[in-house]
């Protein structure tokens, strides 16, 4: 049996990198093609507009776990509602588009405690999610607070750029929400 020679094995190996490296004869305009959109994007319908924040609508549940009490209420950003000695402010809610899974809907609360004569003392602020209440918890001895819904409409239309910043704007002030109804 005759061994290959040192020499030709070293220049076979050498030449081997640049092989790799050279592109494919079968497919030269392969780098220039974008790749290929997943099925969700390319069969999603186009947004044109979203619900306003103003215009949408949660539904959130409160218990008091002193007297056992629970209530359901019905709120739009800016509005409060004030139940049992807390005020619970609504400040944005969002859902994911219905052609997204998983679903998801959550809101941006902030729950403010009131004893005695002392001054409102803010006991939450952050995200609740109707769907996952485990992922952000309002955690109080006395109170629970938590989103049942969060409604917008997502109408089809050309697909939206992205929106301007609101984050330069001041929030305004929070209206209850028994004031609004009796507008």
């Amino acid at each position: 049996m005759r061994r290959p020679n040192k020499a030709i094995l070293l220049a076979l190996l050498a030449c081997a990198p640049l092989r790799a490296q050279a592109p494919d004869a079968r497919a030269p305009d392969a780098a220039a093609r974008p790749p290929a959109l997943p099925d969700a994007a390319t069969n999603a319908p186009k947004i044109a507009t979203v619900t306003p924040v103003k215009d949408r609508v949660l539904v959130i549940g409160a218990l008091s776990k002193r007297t056992g009490q629970s209530r359901s209420f019905t709120l739009k950003p800016g509005q409060y509602v004030e139940f049992a000695g807390i005020r619970i402010t609504a400040r944005t809610c969002e859902t994911t588009p219905p052609w997204e899974r998983p679903k998801l809907s959550g809101a941006f609360l902030q729950v403010d405690e009131k004893l005695g004569n002392s001054p409102l003392r803010r006991v939450f602020s952050g995200w609740l999610y109707a769907e996952s209440p485990s992922l952000s918890v309002m955690e109080h001895p006395r109170y629970d607070v938590w989103l049942k819904s969060c409604t917008m409409r997502f109408p089809d239309g050309p697909a939206l750029g992205p929106s301007p910043s609101s984050s330069t704007k001041k929030s305004p002030e929070p209206t209850s929400a028994a004031a609004s109804l009796a507008r």
